[in-house]
């Protein structure tokens, strides 16, 4: 099965979760591929495949420059995507309170408007609570990658 791993990041934090995903999805028998946002459009998405976004916050719970694209032509290029499939790890400081992990918010709220089927809960990754992102990304990633095979029935 083939994952794209989509990454929005300022810092590189989120490129750092992806491609530790990456190799847990390799170990598992996927075609993991770690693809930067900044080139993306809404395109992406019509190809087969499950997709994983990992999506850094900046300003006041926006996107990540890096991310703009993609996300702006959810909105200028709208189109129905009922049949994809999505997990989201979304990281964030919970300093910033009502903004916190906005950036993946923003995206998981945009997906679903166009009909895409979030699979399992989104993984929020705290900077101010969790020293080890990785980690709490892998075992969030337990979790997800189980819930696959009961996504894929339920959106066929």
């Amino acid at each position: 099965m083939q994952l794209l791993i989509l990454v929005g990041t300022v810092h590189g934090n989120a490129t750092e979760v992806a491609q530790t995903l990456a190799f847990a999805a390799a170990d598992q028998g996927f075609d993991a591929k770690v693809l930067p946002m900044d080139p993306l459009t809404i395109e992406v998405f019509a190809q087969d495949a499950v997709f994983l976004l990992c999506c850094s916050t900046t300003g006041s719970g926006d996107v990540p420059d890096n991310a703009q694209t993609l996300y702006q032509s959810l909105d200028q290029q709208p189109r129905y995507l009922g049949s994809t499939r999505y997990g989201l790890v979304a990281l964030g400081d919970s300093s910033y309170g009502d903004t916190f992990c906005g950036g993946g918010k923003a995206f998981d709220a945009r997906l679903q408007d166009l009909g895409a089927h979030r699979v399992g809960e989104m993984c929020e990754i705290d900077a101010m609570q969790s020293d080890d992102a990785l980690t709490q990304a892998l075992v969030w990633w337990t979790t997800w990658v189980n819930r696959l095979p009961q996504a894929a029935k339920a959106t066929a």
